[in-house]
């Protein structure tokens, strides 16, 4: 992601539980209308408003990564997750 933006919008999901952090983000993305990519290990997962299909971070081109309103990045399996989106919310 560029450089930090005043208007970006940052939510961290810190549910305890085997994935229960990703499992939140993930229903809190597509219940605001993104979609997110396939997760690739420690990697952020790329993130787009509407409805799209976001390869894995490493399948990504720069110009494709520069394209994305967001990431998503943490652990995603025991979390906490957090979620940076380019534009505040509206």
């Amino acid at each position: 992601m560029p450089a930090e933006n005043p208007q970006a919008f940052t939510k961290t999901f810190s549910q305890t539980g085997t994935f229960r952090a990703l499992y939140a983000a993930q229903d809190w993305l597509r219940e605001n209308g993104y979609s997110y990519g396939s997760s690739c290990r420690e990697m952020p997962i790329g993130l787009m408003k509407g409805d799209y299909f976001i390869a894995k971070w490493k399948n990504l081109t720069r110009e494709e990564i520069a394209e994305l309103d967001g990431v998503m990045q943490g652990s995603l399996r025991e979390g906490p997750i957090e979620i940076r989106l380019k534009q505040a919310l509206e």
